[in-house]
């Protein structure tokens, strides 16, 4: 696979999750529709203590992949970003292991990393790297693409600056409390006409 496309939603969650956890390691779930591997539609966010808490990460791929089915997208990859500012690679990305156990279940399995020296509020690039399993291994995606880029990062720039990243929640604040939306369905009811603003 010579690209990987990132819709403007599923971006922006990935982005916002590692913003509101910058001392902590962050993971989270790529969700596509059946049959593309090139383009990831929604992403969302799991966990930001319990990383490798395997009965967790069980429950939260069992929900996922249920809303997913609903909605006709399935869990395409795994997302992560890792505690120490400077390690944006693949081995020393957290929670591998489930990105592995996804890789066993889907062809083609994406795993990206949040480059976190290039989550700002002033990106003007792609903050995650990818990669592909193929033929039993990770193999480097050459470029990483972002819908409607300049909008996309102004957007997320401007949900940063007003400190949006408090509204995301993910599978552990679910955990703490079940009024918490791990779907975030107010972020994807907003986002188009966050947008729309750029």
């Amino acid at each position: 696979m010579s690209e990987v496309n990132f819709s403007a939603r599923a971006y922006c969650k990935m982005m916002l999750h590692a913003a509101k956890y910058p001392h902590l390691a962050v993971n989270g779930l790529l969700l596509g529709e059946k049959g593309s591997e090139q383009k990831v539609v929604d992403a969302v966010p799991l966990f930001h203590q319990c990383l490798h808490v395997i009965p967790m990460a069980e429950i939260a791929l069992i929900q996922v992949e249920a809303k997913a089915a609903q909605q006709r997208l399935q869990i395409v990859g795994y997302y992560a970003a890792a505690e120490n500012f400077y390690d944006n690679s693949l081995e020393k990305a957290p929670g591998g292991r489930i990105a592995d156990k996804i890789a066993e279940n889907t062809n083609g399995a994406l795993f990206a990393v949040i480059d976190n020296r290039a989550v700002s509020i002033n990106m003007c690039y792609p903050a995650v790297r990818v990669w592909q399993h193929r033929e039993s291994r990770w193999n480097k995606v050459p470029r990483c693409t972002v819908e409607d880029a300049k909008n996309t990062f102004d957007a997320v720039s401007g949900l940063l600056q007003r400190g949006a990243m408090k509204e995301l929640n993910d599978f552990d604040n679910y955990l703490d409390n079940t009024e918490n939306d791990w779907n975030n369905e107010h972020l994807n009811r907003d986002l188009p006409q966050i947008l729309s603003m750029y």
